[in-house]
This record gives C-alpha cells, sequence and structure tokens, in this order.
C-alpha cells in the first residue's frame, strides 16, 4: 500500500509529493519548499512520521519544482534523479532565480539520470518511468501500477496541460506524451499533477478541452 502527501509551496503553488509505504521508505518528488516555514513542514512531516527518505526526484527542473532539492539532498543525504535532459534547466536555475527575484541554493549534490528504461522501487512497490516531454524538454511522469497513481509533474493538470511556450516547450510533443504515455493507462488511474487539484485518466480523456482521446 502507498501513500501520499501533498505540500503546495512556493509563490507558483506548485505541490510537493511525499510517496511512502507501509515500511515508511518515501520518495520526495519535486521539493518545491521555498520559505524557512516550508522547509520545516516538509521536514517536520518526515521526521513525525519516521519515514526515511530514499529518494530525490525532479519530474522536471523548472525553478518552482527544484527550489528544495538541496535542502533534500544534504538534509537525507541523496543524490537527485532526473532525466539527462533537464539538466540544463538545472543548471540554469540560479539565472532564473534571479528573474524571479528569489533568494536559490543552487543544487551542488549529486545527480544521477534516469530514463523510461529504468524503474524506481519502494520496497516491492514498483514506479514505471514514462517519457512525458513537451511542457520542458525531458519531463518524466512516475506511474504505480498496483496503486493506481500516476505523478503527472506539468505534463498533466485537472482539465488542463503543461504551458509549452518556456524554452524546451513544444504543444505537438506534449500532446503526443498524453496520448501515448498517459492515456494508454487504466481510466482510473489516480493522478497527481504538479499544480492543483487531481484528477483521473479517464476523466480527462473525455473532458479536457486541451487532448481528448482520439
Amino acid at each position: 500500500m502507498l501513500y501520499i502527501h501533498r505540500f503546495v509551496f512556493n509563490p507558483f503553488q506548485e505541490n510537493t509529493y511525499i510517496i511512502y509505504n507501509e515500511s515508511n521508505k518515501c520518495m520526495i518528488v519535486d521539493p518545491g519548499c521555498y520559505t524557512d516555514e516550508e522547509r520545516e513542514q516538509l521536514v517536520r512531516f518526515i521526521d513525525e512520521n519516521k519515514l526515511e527518505p530514499v529518494y530525490l526526484l525532479n519530474t522536471h527542473c523548472h525553478i518552482d519544482h527544484i527550489l528544495g532539492n538541496q535542502l533534500v539532498s544534504d538534509k537525507w543525504n541523496l543524490p537527485l534523479h532526473i532525466h539527462q535532459g533537464e539538466l540544463p534547466l538545472l543548471q540554469a536555475g540560479p539565472k532564473i532565480a534571479e528573474k524571479y527575484g528569489f533568494d536559490f541554493k543552487p543544487y551542488t549534490g549529486n545527480v544521477l539520470f534516469i530514463s523510461e528504461k529504468d524503474k524506481l522501487n519502494l520496497d516491492n512497490d514498483e514506479f514505471t518511468i514514462l517519457f512525458t516531454p513537451g511542457h520542458s524538454p525531458a519531463s518524466l511522469s512516475f506511474y504505480n501500477k498496483e496503486n493506481g497513481l500516476l505523478i503527472s509533474g506539468d505534463t498533466l493538470f485537472s482539465g488542463s496541460i503543461g504551458r509549452t511556450d518556456l524554452p524546451g516547450g513544444d504543444f505537438d510533443t506534449l500532446e503526443t506524451a498524453i496520448r501515448t504515455q498517459l492515456y494508454t493507462l487504466p481510466d482510473n488511474t489516480k493522478v497527481y499533477s504538479g499544480h492543483g487539484q487531481g484528477t483521473s485518466i479517464g476523466y480527462e480523456k473525455r473532458n479536457n478541452p486541451f487532448v481528448q482521446e482520439n
């Protein structure tokens, strides 16, 4: 059994997810904690629930999803897992942060590259990695079949999709990724997006005005 806790962090109202199992192993996905209070919330939740972080993951490396990477890496001695195609965005973090006026501590820890060829495991709970570019150059989504859950990053939202007007974005690429990687999942798959409330694959196939089922 997997459990998910969502935090809403930083001025972009980004969703940070803690996914954990009955053995208290957890993965931290897109830590966007920015203020001291937000950082304390993240650490306190993990400490109070006696969780053991084993993965630090970014679905993609836009600034609102990476603000807490260094904190997590330092606190729990974890390397960052991203797709190699997101590395330029990660490296551009300080420049982007300056543009938005963020007091940003650049990530200086180890980086491990993952792709759709890999699997992630929390004990016996396996996550398939889906390649879902279009919002960013090499965004990833994480799917657990047994529990019917998908961490979609900013690829798919409730009633919407990720914007494609940022550098590395492309609507046709995003549409293809949603149709071939996400809409092929079971309709009852729960979608945990990078912003806003959750949804399901079936609901989006029927109702999403940007990408509908063929």
